[in-house]
């Protein structure tokens, strides 16, 4: 991995991180602007939120390269209460979120990052693909037929340069070009002023205006909550993703309490509250080649300055050149090798629904943390479907006054709760003997289901001996066997 020492000793690695925090930059306005139009606040809170998320985030977050700013999904989070009570309000939420993520944080959050199968992941990097590609769809309809040459033009640039040189990257020099052409023919076409109005000063520090009590916690409490959740499932999904694509693995337990001190950081400034913003880490980390907190500093950085001395230029950016980067990276960004036909022949069933529920429900619902949940659900259901029919009842050994069952296989709630119709009570002998050296004894149900399998025994004057098991499942059946009804 490469580090933040080695790269200031490198003139070459520097200019890379420092051109692809400039990309970034420019890709982060239109969007932090479109974001404030849905959380209902002035472009310039959004904007602000994003600068001092991203510079913030650059010391304290765990993953190098990954980019943090006002993001939809919180956005949509946080819409409501805005409407209701105003930004004071919102302030007070984000500052009780930020404490939420690190308590979360210290509590071991990230730890469940382990729990999430390949197939949400592949789920959230398509839904993350197409949720790009449609959010780009609003600049090519109802615009001057000149918007789409141009953005043709910007596509064939970005694919096109890398082949010939990787000293610029191909979206700036795309950018610069689209704009300089623009400019100069005076082409009227819509641009990143159209947007939004850009700060023209510095931020300031901003308390909430708000009664420090019950009432007001009451408020905002639910909305910190789900800006807490929300903004810690993207950041760490994103984290997996960039740890992916970067083959390098990063600090989750940071990244999760650095969003937290982010967050915190941004309503010192008045700030709306944001996570990792997936499109424009993905142009840090694969358009830039970014991979030090160097480009993510930096980004924050340019669109601080670039938002308050050059405004005007900025504003003159082409939406077209904008769009043509987000195209590609969305392009890029699919894994295209999951929906191959070959792969969905070969692929489980459980896994193809896992993936398609992780689409479907970030789709529909426009937010990626509802997606994983969803997916992560789904799997847990099939896995313990699948585990739940690999157990196995069988007779192996019947004498005179004795016959002896054998089960194997894993044994939960899910598997174990119809055991109990899997034996013969009525033609069985005296003397019932249940061997379980092949199985093992996962919780509380199963304990349950085998006193219910003695007591029906028992109702008959019949004996029940369980024998083979040993270690923890054998702790587990005597310390709860008899004591559960």
């Amino acid at each position: 991995m490469q580090t933040v020492s080695d790269t200031l000793r490198s003139p070459r690695r520097l200019t890379t991180e420092v051109l692809a925090g400039l990309v970034t930059s420019l890709a982060l306005i239109p969007e932090v602007v479109s974001f404030a139009v849905i959380a209902g606040v002035d472009p310039k809170v959004a904007l602000y939120t994003s600068c001092i998320m991203a510079m913030t985030i650059a010391f304290v977050g765990g993953r190098p390269a990954m980019v943090s700013a006002a993001a939809g999904a919180t956005a949509l989070v946080i819409a409501p209460l805005v409407a209701s009570h105003g930004l004071d309000y919102l302030i007070a939420a984000v500052w009780l979120a930020g404490a939420l993520q690190i308590v979360l944080a210290v509590a071991g959050v990230a730890k469940l990052m382990r729990f999430i199968p390949r197939s949400v992941m592949i789920g959230f990097v398509n839904a993350l693909a197409i949720l790009i590609f449609a959010a780009q769809l609003r600049h090519l309809f109802g615009v001057p037929w000149l918007v789409y040459p141009l953005v043709a033009a910007g596509i064939v640039m970005i694919v096109v340069i890398p082949k010939l040189t990787t000293a610029v990257p191909a979206a700036l020099i795309a950018i610069v070009a689209l704009t300089g052409v623009v400019v100069l023919f005076g082409i009227d076409v819509p641009d990143v002023a159209d947007q939004g109005e850009l700060p023209g000063g510095f931020p300031t520090w901003m308390i909430p205006d708000v009664p420090f009590t019950m009432d007001t916690l009451a408020i905002i409490a639910p909305y910190a909550v789900g800006l807490a959740l929300v903004g810690l499932m993207e950041s760490l999904m994103t984290a997996k993703l960039v740890d992916e694509i970067t083959d390098s693995r990063s600090d989750k337990t940071r990244e999760a309490w650095g969003q937290g001190v982010a967050n915190w950081a941004g309503a010192l400034f008045g700030g709306m509250g944001g996570c990792a913003m997936i499109g424009q880490t993905m142009i840090n980390v694969k358009e830039g080649r970014a991979r030090t907190r160097i480009s993510t500093f930096l980004a924050g950085l340019f669109l601080l300055l670039l938002c308050v001395t050059v405004g005007d230029v900025v504003g003159a950016i082409p939406m077209a050149a904008l769009v043509a980067v987000m195209l590609v990276i969305a392009v890029t960004t699919l894994d295209w090798h999951s929906i191959a036909p070959r792969t969905l022949r070969l692929m489980p069933r459980s896994e193809t629904l896992v993936m398609l529920v992780t689409v479907g429900a970030t789709l529909v619902t426009d937010n990626l943390a509802i997606g994983v949940v969803s997916g992560v659900l789904t799997a847990m259901v099939a896995f313990a479907r699948r585990v739940a029919h690999m157990t196995r009842v069988e007779t192996v050994d019947e004498r005179e006054g004795t016959r002896t069952y054998r089960v194997s296989g894993e044994l939960f709630w899910a598997s174990s709760n119809d055991l109990v119709y899997r034996f013969d009570y009525a033609g069985d002998p005296e003397h019932v003997v249940i061997d379980l050296t092949d199985a093992e004894v996962w919780d509380a149900s199963t304990v349950a289901t085998f006193d219910s399998v003695q007591h029906k025994y028992a109702e008959k004057g019949k004996r029940v001996e369980i024998v083979g098991l040993d270690g923890v499942s054998m702790e587990r059946l005597e310390r709860l066997s008899g004591k559960l009804d």
